[in-house]
């Protein structure tokens, strides 16, 4: 069958109600050419599947899907393509059980089918992660399925999705403890050349822009985060998307107008954790610029928001993450102790982040006994969560629970116990990349350990701290002004510590 590109275009409701003439708005998600051996007259609609799929519009891409089977029912890599918006490979791991099910039923249905020795390698490569004979674990299984598509790349290097899903599959295996950014390297020398060559493609944009958020990477994505929401606009995460690039620069306006447009986007399309996945992200950066009021409404329009499910960890996390963030740049430590945990459901790592809270604050306004009661229900959550095997989490939990310990011992009048602790967790924190879901630690350790440094009259040292955590992550604001008042001090213009008042 002949490659055909295609420009994707959908009618949509009117833009404005009040005009006496509609003037409707294209669907825009891309061009994507991905050939089958299906019916042709599937092919276009195949194709824009594909394209939701990309911008992990999983949802509306299964209905696609599940379309073009009821047009075709011989049309193997259909399945192949519902069995895909079940493995989210960047933030949603291992997958659920539910998901896992749903998958592997679809892969079944697409092996009993007639399919291209190409599609039939797509196909067998998916059905190692959702293999649910397998005693492997998750992370092996992924592993398997980049090998597979390694191969598959290999086989058909003229083929762009053959060489996009590999990358994808590079950038999702890609280890948290890899400074060296070995996988998304790699990702990166099969997209960037692709890019040039298909510029309107939203999977190379977009997983152009995964493979470059870090610290090391991040200006080589920015070319692809100011196009990526031009490529795809009718796709709510291509609109968010960009704003991890934005934060990785401190480019705090970028991030708001990228997430204000997500956000809307979302509402519309009533995905609820893309909402607040945007929410989040506009929450931080709103803190980072200065603008605490535009930060405050985002929270009040959280709290007005009904029906959340907070066990889906995307959903939790960005609803607990957002007040949590406003109380402690801001420094409000006697809101900080009365945060309540998230309603019952919510994943353990959701839950440790409402006791970091109490605990720190707590510990900041001088009751070391009730920090540690949180701190020791920390640990509970760190065993539970290695239990399980969820690694990069139990990690997370392991250092907010030194920094609550680190200010419980300052509160105690241990101050050289307290600096050991918490230097210990910055130095964890710093080794270990974030996962896409987040824009970062609530506050950063190393910026909390020029925070205890400044207490501590120390600021040189301190000043030290909030230098490196403005290395790793530009245009903090808390580390900026950290910085500013340790010299201040070193310079003895000031004695007042107003590190902890909050900000007005």
């Amino acid at each position: 069958m002949n490659r055909a590109v295609f420009a994707l275009v959908l009618i949509c409701s009117p833009l404005i109600a009040q005009e006496v003439h509609s003037h409707p708005m294209p669907e825009k998600l891309g061009k994507v050419s991905f050939s089958t051996s299906c019916q042709p007259a599937v092919q276009q609609q195949f194709d824009r599947g594909v394209a939701l799929l990309h911008s992990f519009s999983y949802g509306p891409a299964d209905e696609v899907f599940a379309s073009v089977v009821r047009q075709d029912p011989q049309c193997a890599i259909a399945h192949w393509g519902r069995a895909m918006t079940h493995y989210h490979q960047l933030w949603d791991l291992p997958p659920s059980q539910a998901d896992a099910s749903v998958a592997a039923a679809e892969i079944s249905q697409a092996i009993s089918l007639n399919a291209s020795e190409r599609e039939r390698a797509f196909i067998l490569a998916v059905s190692l992660v959702f293999n649910t004979t397998s005693t492997s674990s998750y992370s092996i299984r992924a592993l398997n399925y980049e090998a597979a598509m390694r191969d598959v790349a290999t086989a058909n290097p003229k083929d762009v999705e053959s060489q996009v899903f590999y990358a994808l599959s590079l950038v999702s295996n890609a280890s948290t403890l890899d400074k060296s950014h070995g996988r998304q390297k790699a990702a990166l020398s099969l997209l960037e050349p692709l890019d040039r060559k298909y510029p309107d493609h939203p999977g190379i944009a977009h997983y152009v822009i995964h493979a470059c958020d870090n610290q090391e990477l991040a200006p080589r994505g920015l070319a692809a985060a100011r196009r990526y929401a031009g490529i795809a606009p009718s796709a709510p995460h291509a609109l968010h998307m960009p704003s991890h690039i934005f934060t990785r620069l401190g480019l705090w306006q970028d991030s708001i107008q990228s997430n204000l447009a997500a956000r809307q986007a979302a509402r519309k399309a009533g995905d609820v954790g893309e909402e607040l996945h945007a929410m989040d992200y506009l929450v931080y950066a709103y803190l980072q610029r200065g603008d605490d009021q535009g930060a405050a409404q985002v929270i009040a329009q959280l709290k007005a928001m009904q029906n959340l499910h907070m066990s889906e960890f995307k959903t939790g996390y960005a609803a607990t993450a957002m007040p949590i963030r406003y109380l402690m740049e801001r420094h409000e430590w006697s809101k900080a102790v009365l945060v309540d945990n998230p309603v019952e459901g919510a994943q353990s790592h959701v839950v440790a982040i409402a006791a970091w809270s109490r605990g720190v604050g707590f510990a900041r306004t001088g009751h070391p006994e009730q920090a540690d009661q949180e701190a020791k229900a920390m640990t509970q959550f760190e065993t539970q969560l290695r239990a399980s095997g969820n690694e990069y989490w139990a990690t997370q939990v392991g250092i907010m629970q030194r920094e609550v310990a680190a200010w419980s011992a300052q509160a105690d009048h241990q101050p050289e116990k307290a600096a050991a602790i918490l230097r210990s967790a910055a130095d964890d924190e710093d080794a270990i990349e974030k996962l896409p879901l987040t824009p970062g630690p609530i506050i950063p350790a190393r910026e909390q350990l020029g925070e205890l440094l400044l207490l501590q009259n120390n600021p040189g040292g301190a000043r030290k701290e909030f230098e490196t955590a403005i290395v790793n992550s530009p245009g903090r604001r808390g580390a900026l002004q950290g910085k500013a008042q340790a010299e201040r001090s070193a310079a003895g213009l000031s004695d007042k510590r107003v590190i902890d008042q909050p900000s007005k």
